[in-house]
């Protein structure tokens, strides 16, 4: 009788973690597998599946409005990232530096733009950029995408604060830097991986905006999002879109299997 107990909760252990795992990785991977089988699919349609052909990788190149739609994504995204990461790093120390009731106020502002829908900070900065001088475009998007990447490089760079001795900062200036001189050589290399982490999240979430960018967009500048939201459904519609997609992820992938590699190795050598 235990034996067979035991055996019913072994089973359906095993049974329900199979199941997690094969949920969790159908919702995951399954749409990057039909993306990257449509991807390599030589039919335009998608619906059949006709023979095996990577043209729609070479259309990348050869589609104009493609790729100036992917510059685009491009530039506003290093460009966002750049700036929200720096901006982000010195917003995280200045926090860090406050009180705690002062801290915990500025926590719930910088909070806010993260936990609002995506669809309110949208409809919020096209109404905020409608009363500026401004044009709608480049520099709309550039400027929201700015603004809702600074809080995630923040929540990044404040734990690795925190773990930081509150008396090393002190101690560089005791040891003859200046106050930026302290922050440059002591502080920064300190919280470096949270600066890298918090600059990765901005990169990704500027890449993969749809909303806040159909909102603040403007003068036919396009990013790949709004550029596949035009032309989904339509002839001018090109496969090409899966093929940038399918690189995209095998580029995330060989990064990701980068960094793992560099981090064993540094765990093996400690």
């Amino acid at each position: 009788m235990i034996n067979n107990k035991f055996n019913y909760k072994t089973i359906l252990k095993k049974v329900s973690k199979f199941l997690l795992i094969f949920t969790a990785y159908s919702v995951v991977y399954l749409p990057i597998i039909i993306i990257f089988l449509l991807s390599i699919n030589e039919s335009k349609s998608g619906q059949n599946f006709t023979g095996l052909s990577f043209k729609w990788y070479l259309e990348i190149f050869q589609n104009e409005r493609l790729l100036k739609a992917i510059m685009n994504t491009l530039l506003v995204a290093l460009i966002s990232t750049f700036v929200a990461t720096i901006s982000g790093t010195l917003i995280a120390i200045g926090i860090n530096s406050l009180s705690k009731k002062r801290r915990i106020e500025m926590m719930i502002l910088n909070n806010v733009p993260v936990v609002s829908p995506d669809i309110v900070t949208g409809i919020s900065l096209m109404v905020v950029f409608s009363l500026l001088p401004l044009s709608f475009g480049f520099q709309t998007m550039l400027l929201a995408h700015i603004f809702f990447s600074i809080p995630f490089v923040v929540l990044s760079v404040l734990p690795k604060l925190k773990e930081l001795d509150p008396n090393l900062f002190d101690a560089a200036l005791d040891l003859g830097c200046n106050y930026f001189e302290g922050i440059y050589k002591v502080i920064l290399p300190s919280i470096k991986t949270g600066i890298i982490t918090g600059a990765l999240i901005a990169f990704t979430m500027s890449i993969d905006d749809f909303v806040i960018s159909y909102f603040t967009s403007g003068n036919g500048f396009q990013n790949v999002s709004l550029w596949i939201y035009a032309r989904v459904g339509r002839k001018s519609f090109s496969p090409a879109a899966y093929a940038y997609n399918s690189l995209i992820v095998l580029l995330t992938i060989g990064i990701l299997t980068y960094i793992n590699k560099i981090n064993n190795k540094k765990i093996k050598e400690n």
